[in-house]
């Protein structure tokens, strides 16, 4: 019993959980409330959060191209479609202005100096827009008849001047093209007062360039006389520069073509005439600076230009 008052002599006190306790107790998750987040100036708590940005784009533009981008590209390519319109437009009012240049000029005979000084220059505006500038390339296009309007040959000038017969003239000279078979047929149609006859050379061609064609003449042909459907006396012809009166001798005339008229059927039926075309001068060229459904401009030997409009174009119509 001893024992007792020995204990009881140190002072006793109350036990309070150890520092480590309370340590274990604060790892215990902290609640705050979400109102609070709002005030995140007064709580102390700093809230970050990634930045974003948004950008308006077209649904239908994949790349999200923008906007103003897009406005520019389509003034450009409206720009060019109407630029392009314009060239068109530019292009037809220069062949149509050619075309009426030709009027009067019989193929480029009569033409004056003015007039062949204007042809020119339409000429040299319409090779700058050619459309097709590798015209070789394009052999659909030159495929068919074409009319020959004008041209600066010299050597065409004594056909085109009736030096053959002054009842005799050109009615139409002409160049057919078929590229299938790679062969040209150049022909002159002669008109007189009973019948019509042609005379054409057959050749074949070479492409050399882009432009470029080689021709070699093979055979020529002097078709038949086609009795023509009305057959008309004049009134006068040209000879020297002097007007010789038909009438006084009409009735003798008429005489004459009734024979004539039996002679040209007689000579109608018969096959044409061919002749070969022999040697290293039946050879040209022609390089073609202008080309589209409706007009062909070439050059050929010595700078001489030739303006063909084909069969059937609406520049043919006055």
């Amino acid at each position: 019993m001893a024992t007792v008052p020995l204990f009881s002599q140190f002072p006793c006190k109350t036990l309070i959980p150890s520092s480590s306790s309370s340590k274990s107790q604060s790892k215990s998750p902290i609640l705050v409330p979400i109102n609070s987040i709002n005030r995140r100036s007064e709580v102390g708590i700093a809230v970050h959060r990634p930045d974003f940005k948004v950008r308006a784009t077209d649904v239908d533009d994949e790349w999200g191209t923008d906007a103003a981008e897009r406005g520019s590209n389509v003034s450009v390519a409206e720009k060019s479609a109407e630029e392009a319109i314009e060239s068109v437009e530019e292009t037809e009012r220069l062949k149509r202005l050619l075309v009426d240049s030709l009027y009067g000029t019989d193929r480029g005979l009569s033409a004056s100096s003015e007039t062949r000084a204007e042809i020119s220059e339409f000429i040299t505006q319409l090779e700058s827009k050619n459309p097709n500038p590798a015209p070789n390339e394009a052999l659909f296009l030159l495929n068919g008849k074409w009319i020959l309007a004008y041209t600066s040959f010299v050597g065409l000038f004594p056909l085109l001047s009736r030096r053959i017969s002054p009842l005799v003239k050109v009615d139409e000279i002409s160049q057919t093209i078929d590229s299938d078979s790679f062969t040209v047929q150049n022909s002159v149609r002669f008109a007189g007062p009973l019948a019509t006859t042609s005379i054409s050379t057959n050749a074949k061609f070479e492409i050399r360039s882009p432009k470029r064609v080689q021709i070699k003449f093979e055979q020529g042909v002097i078709g038949t006389p086609q009795l023509t459907d009305s057959i008309e006396i004049p009134e006068f012809v040209e000879v020297l520069g002097q007007k010789i009166d038909l009438n006084p001798i009409r009735g003798l005339l008429t005489s004459v073509q009734d024979t004539a008229s039996s002679v040209a059927r007689t000579i109608s039926s018969q096959p044409p005439l061919k002749f070969s075309l022999p040697g290293d001068n039946a050879q040209s060229w022609l390089l073609t600076t202008y080309l589209d459904k409706d007009l062909r401009i070439s050059r050929g030997d010595g700078g001489s230009v030739f303006v063909l409009v084909k069969e059937g174009s609406s520049l043919l119509s006055p």
